[in-house]
């Protein structure tokens, strides 16, 4: 396979060619694609009209299509003269962010822009996204509608500007701290240095994937570019009332990320917990039955209602470290075991401190809550460590991959240890005056 082709010193706009690079920088553009045929041409040649005069690139669709997009994509890469490849995704979990981490997995620059593939993030800026990362510290640049010199002209409608802006209102309501300095937690349009994100501590639901870098990830430092949001060039806007829905539970998810916004809404739950538990007692000592034997039947109850909504609520994001068998059971068993605690207490303060047997089992709830908190979290829910120890980028990623080879990017600076054993690396003088540059590649049949 030869790899010496060169790049074209005329490509690229005037205006972006003076973006003054501090020293040359590589780049892995994602995009990730749901029926996107129409776009796929438009996007290439705008990429290479406006990217590779002024950093080595490569691009790296992340395909969810049910259309021909991934053809379109092979065909139109052919006349790239730079990497192109395709990592189509048979299941696509995460939705739009979930193929977000896939891109960011297999990427193999320094920096990473994840761009949608619709045009309304024009690529014109991903040199100047990169060249304002070069300049300073920062871990993380957002293409930003929302700063001086931005726009959300590509809006369409009083409808989508209204939940665009609600949306942002919400979050940085919701995380006043860690979105700090990030006017447009909205935007899918951002730069990140591959060295501060970890794939594998991402949790994405939806398609708000910088919020969930931005929250997740803590970068220390985070700088803006304005930008102009631009009209879709084909196709239709793919935001759907059942997307809004899936928005809303990944930020309860992150809302309650932390161990003690957890253990609040562990709490709740459990509130929650006492109705059907005391209603089944009810029933059951009206019926006749004592109240020892009626508490650990009402006990399943409230076991079952509290297991549901801890497993949508409370740990959607490590359900899964385990199959659903494994935690029911384990959570089941936890609970009961929790009465070996409460039955005897119960039996205490109703026999001798002459309670009712509501009182003493809403008592002895309270009492156990904060064991059962940490039971709950220990073992249920925390991660396997074989899981929870592997890096990013470590294990293949479940997609099959296509790539059109083109130019080199420099290298990535991701640590040795970091690159799987079975990766080959490929060392060559790319561009006159840059020095040798090399790329770790996974296996990938050529288009």
């Amino acid at each position: 396979m030869n790899f010496e082709s060169t790049v074209p010193e005329e490509l690229g706009d005037p205006a972006l060619r003076a973006v003054d690079l501090p020293e040359p920088a590589a780049v892995t553009i994602v995009v990730p694609t749901f029926n996107e045929s129409a776009n796929i041409r438009e996007l290439l040649y705008q990429i290479t009209e406006s990217v590779p005069a002024r950093l080595p690139c490569e691009v790296m669709f992340v395909d969810d299509s049910t259309d021909d997009t991934p053809e379109v994509i092979r065909q139109a890469a052919q006349d790239c003269p730079f990497p192109v490849t395709v990592l189509h995704r048979d299941t696509p979990d995460g939705g739009l962010g979930g193929a977000v981490v896939e891109g960011i997995r297999a990427a193999t620059c320094d920096w990473i822009v994840v761009m949608d593939g619709d045009l309304q993030h024009p690529p014109s800026l991903v040199p100047e996204l990169v060249a304002a990362g070069e300049r300073t510290p920062a871990g993380l640049v957002v293409a930003s509608r929302y700063t001086k010199g931005g726009s959300r002209a590509g809006l369409a409608g009083g409808y989508r500007v209204a939940v665009s802006r609600g949306a942002t209102w919400l979050t940085k309501s919701l995380f006043p701290r860690r979105l700090r300095g990030i006017s447009d937690p909205m935007s899918g349009f951002f730069a990140i240095r591959r060295s501060v994100v970890t794939a594998d501590a991402l949790k994405p639901l939806g398609y708000k994937i910088l919020l969930e870098m931005a929250v997740r990830g803590r970068p220390r430092e985070v700088t803006e570019v304005p930008f102009v949001f631009q009209n879709r060039f084909a196709g239709e806007s793919k935001s759907t009332a059942q997307e809004g829905m899936r928005f809303l539970r990944h930020l309860a998810g992150l809302r309650t990320a932390s161990p003690m916004a957890r253990m609040v809404v562990f709490g709740l739950i459990g509130a929650t917990g006492f109705l059907p538990n005391l209603a089944a007692l009810w029933a059951l000592t009206s019926a006749g039955l004592h109240y020892l034997p009626a508490e650990i039947i009402a006990n399943q109850f409230g076991v079952a209602w509290n297991f549901w909504l801890i497993e949508h609520l409370c740990f959607r994001d490590r359900r899964q470290h385990r199959h659903w068998w494994d935690r029911v059971s384990r959570f089941a068993l936890l609970a009961n075991a929790d009465l070996v605690l409460r039955i005897p207490l119960i039996a205490l303060l109703v026999g001798r401190f002459g309670m009712t047997a509501f009182t003493a089992t809403a008592l002895a709830l309270v009492t156990t809550f904060v064991l059962r908190f940490v039971g709950t979290e220990a073992l249920v829910y925390l991660p396997r460590k074989a899981r929870a120890s592997r890096k990013s980028g470590l294990s293949p990623a479940p997609h099959e991959a296509h790539t059109h080879e083109g130019h080199k990017p420099h290298e990535s600076h991701m640590p040795q240890e970091a690159r799987t054993p079975h990766e080959v690396r490929a060392t060559r003088d790319a561009h006159p005056g840059r020095g040798q540059l090399s790329r770790s590649r996974r296996a990938r049949r050529t288009v």
